[in-house]
Order: structure tokens, then sequence, then C-alpha cells
């Protein structure tokens, strides 16, 4: 150790990271909000205490919940001249200590390690004599997950789901057979799963004390990330890890909270003063990621975070509502387009949504404007297992010769889909079965967009619609927009982020029933703000598609803090006389014989408001009247032209 390698140590930290790393040895808590170097305060402070010979590195054990976090934090203690610390997730670590200590366990071959729940799922519903469809075993299996996660026992199940307001795809009754069939059948065919990894590690440790005096004795001083995540099985096999021992540090933000429906508790680092009296507590709240008016608006929609910016100034987030989201849609894949212009890779933007559906229209407007994206943390919204089969019972039911009865589209489309079990209701509760509704009433919602914009559309017609959407989307991946869920977000940081389709429904999620369900998703949506360095846009739609029904409301969550309009009598004169504009007029006339012509009401045209924006806008090219709220991007394709030569006379 040199004096030089402690100063390089230290060097660049600011007082609360600092603070963090010379706290001593034993408990301490670093609260560290979204962008303040919680990574760095910890891999320094594990820097620090090897180079001063306080530990030695291979009895430091750091955890992580991702491999690719276990990675950054060995490579940037490479970096500090630090080898040997073992910086891994829980499962890799037990693993490894299972694999080590299994002939002292038990004198019989260690379990197979299942990499998915599914098989046996069904094979334990089967056993049950339930019928479960592919979303029913993703349902049941995180259910079983959710379960065993925290530490509940098949007989104890239904009492504890009910307690935690769990709405699984069953009857709480049904999914305890499940599970009690799920324990049975990993018994008789000698496997385990990924909770039974945790368990079985812990359980050893508890029970031998052979077993924990070597795990002891070899790893002596704790570090935790994302402590906030931690579960009550994993914070079992910490506690069978440290023993009587206190060398425990850990590093979380409760204000990120957002995995609770996993089992993950932020209790454990909420309480973690009370645990352990006397633990060293530092806040990291200097924001280094984001710019003034980015933590500005996190402090606002989750004022305990109390984050302060050192990023400098940038330009302010904005807020916009459009009538629909094809408009929504096609606004973003315009701003995504600009900034590429202004210089902002497009592998710096990113488009963050609450539920994987939503994805659909913006991969079909990125798409139209010839705009890469990649879709993170799920898959693509015509690869999904229940839009393929959606796609092939309407393609199958496209007959040339079938008729529609006098049906809608979306009535026609609706029917074909009840096969599946969808309806106009959502299904109660979260997961893969509220998942799959979202996605056939994302395609329900596309034939009503067609509909729409092509009156007396068949069911055929729209099916080629849907094929060439799903041949323009099935190209290579590439290097391109990022497309996921806030969830998929976390822990991610773009340049600009777009925050869409924020309606009450869907931010707040309409199953978040309880208060403490609906602060988890505030906190989502704070999770979101604090993935954007400098630019920031939230936006939503008033309606699902075309023409829809304008009956949305923008999230509660931004009540109070986006931009309120106000209309002074001066711009109440203003509109007046927008309304008698002549150009108004002109585009009234235009679109009145248009309507008769395509044989649809005036509105599903453009409705009054989209006509004086357009008025009032003026655009001159395809590009600006894109821009217009309301001008979505089959109203483009079919109108552009028509409007531009009306304006330039």
């Amino acid at each position: 150790m040199t004096t030089d390698a402690v100063d390089r140590v230290l060097a660049g930290l600011d007082d609360e990271q600092r603070q963090a790393v010379e706290a001593p040895l034993g408990p301490v808590c670093i609260l560290a909000g979204a962008g303040t170097g919680k990574t760095r305060a910890v891999t320094h402070r594990i820097a620090y205490q090897v180079l001063l010979a306080q530990v030695a590195a291979p009895h430091v054990m750091a955890v992580t919940f991702t491999t690719r976090a276990a990675g950054e934090l060995r490579a940037r203690l490479r970096g500090l001249g630090v080898e040997g610390v073992q910086a891994r997730t829980f499962h890799s670590a037990a693993l490894r200590q299972l694999q080590y200590f299994w002939p002292r366990i038990s004198p019989g071959a260690r379990p197979t390690l299942i990499e998915s729940k599914l098989p046996t799922i069904r094979a334990a519903a089967a056993a049950c004599r339930l019928a479960v469809s592919p979303t029913d075993q993703r349902d049941l299996a995180a259910e079983v997950e959710w379960a065993k996660a925290a530490l509940v026992e098949p007989a104890e199940y239904a009492a504890a789901a009910a307690g935690a307001n769990r709405e699984p795809p069953h009857s709480l009754e049904i999914v305890q057979q499940v599970f009690t069939a799920y324990e049975q059948a990993n018994a008789d065919r000698g496997q385990f799963d990924f909770e039974d990894l945790l368990l079985l590690t812990a359980a050893a440790i508890e029970a031998d004390r052979s077993i924990a005096a070597e795990v002891r004795e070899r790893y002596r001083h704790f570090t935790v990330d994302e402590y906030q995540d931690v579960n009550p099985l994993q914070q079992r096999l910490l506690d069978a890890w440290l023993g009587e021992r206190d060398d425990l540090c850990v590093v979380g933000d409760p204000n990120q909270t957002i995995y609770s429906f996993t089992g993950a508790s932020p209790r454990y680092l909420r309480e973690f003063g009370q645990r352990y009296p006397g633990a060293a507590l530092v806040r990291l709240v200097r924001d280094y990621r984001s710019t003034t008016q980015v933590v500005t608006l996190a402090n606002r929609v989750e004022p305990s975070s109390r984050l302060r910016a050192q990023a400098g100034e940038g330009p302010e987030p904005t807020f916009d509502g459009y009538d629909d989201e094809p408009a929504e849609a096609a606004a973003v894949a315009i701003k995504i387009s600009r900034l590429r212009d202004q210089g902002v890779p497009l592998r710096e933007q990113a488009v963050l949504f609450r539920v994987n559906a939503q994805s659909e229209v913006y991969e079909s407007a990125l798409a139209d404007a010839g705009i890469p994206y990649v879709v993170r943390g799920g898959e693509r919204f015509f690869d999904r297992r229940e839009v393929r089969e959606a796609h092939t019972r309407l393609r199958g039911a496209a007959r040339p010769e079938a008729a529609t009865d006098g049906d809608s589209l979306a009535d026609v489309v609706t029917d074909v889909l009840s096969a599946m079990g969808y309806s106009a209701t959502p299904p109660s509760g979260a997961g893969a079965v509220r998942d799959a509704w979202e996605s056939l009433r994302a395609i329900v919602g596309l034939a009503e967009e067609y509909a729409a914009t092509h009156p007396g559309a068949t069911l055929a017609e729209f099916v080629g619609e849907l094929n060439a959407r799903a041949d323009a989307q099935h190209a290579p991946p590439v290097e391109g927009v990022t497309l996921a869920s806030l969830h998929a977000a976390k822990g991610l940081e773009w340049e600009a982020v777009f925050l869409v389709g924020l309606v009450d429904g869907t931010l707040p999620i309409t199953h978040a029933a309880t208060p403490e369900q609906v602060e988890e998703e505030r906190r989502l949506l704070y999770v979101g703000i604090t993935r954007a360095r400098r630019h920031l846009a939230l936006s939503w739609a008033l309606a699902r598609a075309v023409g829809g029904r304008r009956a949305r409301k923008p999230t509660r969550f931004l009540d109070g803090i986006r931009p309120t309009p106000v209309v002074p009598e001066r711009v109440k004169a203003a509109r007046r006389e927008l309304s008698d504009d002549p150009v108004v007029a002109r585009l009234r006339e235009w679109r009145l014989q248009r309507s008769r012509d395509d044989g649809v009401p005036a509105y599903v045209v453009f409705d009054n408001k989209t006509l004086e924006a357009i008025a009032a806008h003026a655009p001159t090219d395809k590009g600006a009247l894109a821009a217009v709220p309301g001008v979505g991007p089959a109203k483009l394709e079919r109108y552009a032209e028509e409007v531009l030569d009306l304006l330039r006379q």
C-alpha cells in the first residue's frame, strides 16, 4: 500500500462520498439517490479498506442483483488496483457454495438446478386436474416465486397471498394446491429452482456449524447493492453469511423501490438503523447525471428524494397531450429524429412506458419514420406468443367470402379474439394474464384505428395491414432507440428520455388498489424521470385509437406539476378570431367534401381542434404537419398532400 494509491482512491470524491468511503468497519447504510455515484462510493470504500490493510480482498463479498452490475464492480475495483474481491449475485454466490459443500450436506447427488419453472408448473397443474394456458402458467410460476421469496410454505400460501393483496389467475386455494404439487414434483424429479438454491445454502449454514465456520472465515466483510430490492429469502441467506457479525455495508434508495410485487421489501433498508443501533448513515444527494431541470421535476414527483443537481442547466422538460396514441407516437418519432439531427445519437434516446403492450404503436411509428430501435427487457410486439396466436386466428378468420353481418371491424376482431379469452373488461391483477390482455387490446385498438382511416375495411384487409406491420418490425436487431418498460429501465440512463402513455389507468395501473401500490406507481414515474440526463419529454393520449372517445386523463402524479394552460380573455378572443379565420373555413369546406367522398363523419377526417391547430401552425411540409397535435401517421399518409396544397393556396 502506498499513500499515492490511497490518495487516488479519495481524489474526486464529494464530501458525502468521502464520508461513506472513510466510515469505519461495521454497519454502514448509504442512502444513495438516483445519479449520486453509489457504485463509485461502494467500490472506493472497498478499495480504501483493502489498500489500508483494514481488510483482505479475498475476505470481502460484494453482492449485487445482476451479473452486469457484478461485472461493473469487479472492473472498477481492478481500475483502483484491487484484485480478489468476490463480487457476485446472490444466486451465483449461493451456487458456488452449495456445489462446494454438497458432499457434506447429503450423501446423494446434488439435485439438478432448473432454468425454468414452467415445465414443472404444467406437471403440477395436470396433477391437480387444472387446465392452464401459457399465460396462466407464467402467472402461476410468478406466484410460486413470490411465495418462496417471501419464505411462505405451500400450506401458508392462501392466507399469506390474501394478506398481501395478491390477485393470481385462479383462486388462492387452487394456486395453493398447484404450489404444493410443484414442490412435490421437484422432490420426485430430483431438481430444485433458484429460490431453493438460496434456501438450501442458508439452511446448510444454519444447520452445520462446520459449514458456517468455514463460510464465515472465508467471507468477513459484506457489501450489498440495491438493498431496497432484497426479499426475505435473500435476507435470510445474508443473515446466515453474517452470523453474529455486523461488518455490513448496504446501499440503496427507498425511492426506487419498484419490485414489491416480486417479494422485494424496502423495510430492511429503512429499518437498518434499528437492527444495528449506532450504524453509520450517509446520504448521497448530489445528482451528477441529470440537469437542474430534470432533477427539479424528479424532486417534485417524489419530494423525499431531495436530490441536488450537479450537471448544470438544460432544456425544460416538455409536457404534451395528444388526441390518440398514434398521434403521440408519431410526434415522439419526429422529436427523436430532430434530436438525432442535433447530434444526439439514437442509442442515447429511449422511449419508456408502463406496460410492454404499449411498445407496438412506437415500434410502428419508428419503423414508419425509418428510425431503428431495440426492445429491451421484452419481446417485440409481433413476436409475443399471444400476438402470434391472435395473428394466426385472425388470418384464419379472414376468408374472402366471410361476411361481417354489418358488424364493425373492431367488433369482428374482438369476436375472433374472444376465443382466446379476450373481453372488453381487463382482468383483475397484474402478471402474464394482464400483459396478454394488454397485447390483445392493442390489436383491437389497431383495428379501431384502421377502420377510422379505411371506412368499410374488411377483416382480410386488416390482416394484410397486420402482415405488413409484422414484416416491417421483424428486421434484425440494430443499434437504435431503446424501447423499454419503466421496470426494465431501472439502473440505466440516456441523454434523452420520452415517458409516454402517462394516463390514469396505465400509470398508476388500474390494479394498483392500495395506497402502498399507488405510491409504488409514483416511484415508477420517478425512476423514469431520473433516467434522463438532459432531454426529457412527458406525454399522454386522450384516446387509444384514432377517432376514439377522448376520455382519458393525464396521470394524477402530474397534478400541480405539469404546466396548467392559462386561458385569459385575450387568448379566448384570439381563439374566437381563429375560428373565424378564412383558412379554418377553407379547411372545413375541404373536410366536409372529403368526408362525403369517404363516406365517414367529418370528425373522422379531422376534428375542429385539429383543423384550428393546422391553421395556427401553418405547416409547409409533411414533417411539420406531422408535428401538429391530432395528425397521426395514418391521417398524415391519407391527407397530407391535400392539406398542404390547400395551405399553399
